[in-house]
């Protein structure tokens, strides 16, 4: 079973020395208080709380005297070897060395669940992240939307969220209509006839690949249709094949949804529309130049917004009105979705529209992300849809493979635009952090295979022989996995997973550099080594695998 994770139980040790010190008349009565832990300078503590700094203008009473008092409440605990006071009025903890290698059993005992908390409770939780529009393939930008998406559903799922994956396909309007006129004239070139692609069209060679893909399944059957009839049926004919595109690249990734909803399909079954009455009802509706307004000055927005056109077209706003509300009926507690930064604009009228329908807005959570820039040679390469100069997800992973896609696609903040590096995602070198996670995790599996070969027993561990600082040093950040998927699934930080796994490879580099494991001199001790390698082989291949990424055994 799962110990308490070592800051949750420094918060319960605060909690109970602040509520004594008041029984005890050491501090005067105080409303409630929010008592925070963070980390501290290794340098200086494992653990650190501001409490007292917090407290000392409520009580009257000096920082380091709030603090003095605090610590002298605590009560003993075998997870801490040190609680102190520090100026200007911190309270540090030290975590207990005999603590921190009983570890080395508790995660080992937790196996491939080590990190798994309770921060759901089991709560329904929907992520919609990718929803690219289908007209054209997945770029690397695309593609840094669904790894941090599933990234950190991943993460979500292991915090204990019952949690729904899915992708929103925009399969209506001006964009998916200028892809069927693009189609078209695609489709008429192949067959020789004189068409030229609109002006605004996807001048991308995958066009011809579709065009080309109809033409061998229609033959020259839409030629002499109706142009309406001919681009309605291009539209379905090219919306279908550029979604078995996406989901394979989508596969390609490793990245499966539960659900792909259609915008067309929330159209078709009048769930828009319904928005749009419900809002009328509610006084959140005006008509005003031919087109029919969201009226939402007086809420989150400052200004209306378009939900129908002067020519009867809903607008992409009203569809996600309808959308969100459908998510909403559908029974998830909570919504998170995953958009590009060029989209911030839309969040406070889509909560805006939340409120207008008597849902509360702070259900949903918009994670925003930046751009992505491909380096190749040291050189940026260009990128867009409609001149056809596209890196795509497909073309990325073919050159660095999906385990370097994938690291690289999570590694940065999403509020901070990234460099994707194509030169580096290659280097068999230290230089390169999935090669270097990747073969931490490697070198744990070769002294396991070895230990078993030479005849030394890890199940044998006395675990108290773990005393180096090495040793210890990966054991303090091991044990801060469960905080870390805390943390992630709370801030929506899928990126920290990423550092996480980075510095625990160096630890482990260090520890192997500087303790020997397998000594036939020193067997209890090799042991314990040994016992202290599978939990940081089961760690590396945790963060791994919350990443989306292979645990290989080789390298």
């Amino acid at each position: 079973m799962s110990t308490q994770s070592a800051r949750a139980h420094i918060h319960d040790l605060l909690t109970h020395a602040l509520l004594a010190a008041q029984r005890e008349n050491r501090l005067p009565p105080l409303a409630t208080t929010d008592v925070t832990v963070e980390y501290a300078p290794p340098e200086k503590a494992d653990y650190a709380s501001n409490l007292a700094l917090r407290l000392s203008r409520a009580v009257r009473m000096p920082p380091m005297q709030v603090a003095e008092v605090i610590v002298a409440a605590l009560p003993e605990s075998p997870y801490l070897a040190e609680a102190a006071a520090a100026p200007p009025g911190f309270i540090n903890f030290r975590l207990s060395e005999q603590w921190l290698a009983r570890q080395v059993g508790d995660i080992s005992a937790q196996g491939s669940t080590y990190g798994d908390c309770d921060v759901g409770g089991g709560a329904a939780l929907q992520i919609e992240f990718g929803s690219a529009n289908p007209t054209g393939p997945l770029t690397i930008g695309s593609g840094r939307n669904i790894v941090l998406g599933d990234t950190l559903a991943r993460v979500l799922a292991a915090a204990n969220f019952a949690v729904q994956r899915e992708y929103y396909v925009n399969d209506v309007g001006s964009q998916m209509d200028t892809f069927a006129r693009t189609l078209l004239a695609r489709y008429r070139q192949l067959h020789g006839v004189d068409a030229h692609v609109p002006a605004d069209g996807y001048a991308g060679e995958y066009m011809v690949e579709l065009a080309a893909q109809v033409k061998e399944a229609e033959g020259d059957s839409l030629l002499d249709l109706p142009e309406s009839e001919a681009l309605q049926q291009l539209h379905e004919r090219g919306l279908a094949l550029m979604l078995t595109s996406i989901r394979d690249d989508c596969a390609l990734l490793g990245v499966e949804f539960d659900e792909w909803l259609s915008q067309a399909w929330l159209e078709d079954e009048g769930r828009v529309q319904g928005a749009i009455d419900t809002l009328r009802e509610r006084g959140r509706v005006a008509e005003r130049e031919g087109a029919v307004w969201f009226v939402s000055t007086d809420v989150e927005e400052d200004k209306d917004n378009v939900l129908v056109r002067s020519t009867g077209d809903p607008t992409y706003f009203a569809a996600d009105i309808a959308y969100h509300a459908y998510k909403l009926e559908r029974g998830y507690t909570t919504l998170i979705d995953v958009w590009g930064a060029d989209h911030h604009g839309h969040v406070p009228r889509v909560k805006a529209s939340m409120a207008a329908l008597g849902h509360d807005p702070e259900r949903l959570t918009v994670l925003l992300y930046q751009l992505v820039r491909v380096l190749r040679g040291g050189e940026e390469v260009r990128m867009s849809k409609r001149t056809g100069d596209v890196v795509t997800v497909r073309e990325v992973v073919d050159e660095v493979g999906v385990d370097a896609s994938r690291y690289f696609l999570v590694a940065r903040s999403p509020d901070t635009a990234m460099t994707f590096d194509l030169d580096l995602a290659q280097q068999e070198s230290d230089e390169n952090p999935v090669y270097y996670i990747q073969y931490a995790h490697a070198r744990t599996v070769s002294i396991l295979d070895r230990a078993q070969q030479e005849g030394f027993d890890r199940d044998a561990a006395n675990l108290a022989l773990l005393r180096h600082p090495a040793e210890l040093d990966m054991l303090r950040h091991m044990v801060r996995l469960p905080e870390l998927v805390e943390d992630i699934a709370v801030q929506l930080a899928p990126h920290r997973l990423a550092f996480f796994a980075q510095e625990l490879a160096g630890l482990f580099h260090a520890f192997y550099r500087d303790c020997r494991v397998l000594d036939a001199d020193d067997r209890p001790l090799s042991h314990a080594r040994l016992q202290l390698v599978h939990a940081a082989r089961l760690v590396l291949a945790r963060c791994l695998h919350l990443m989306g990424m292979s645990a290989p055994d080789h390298m």
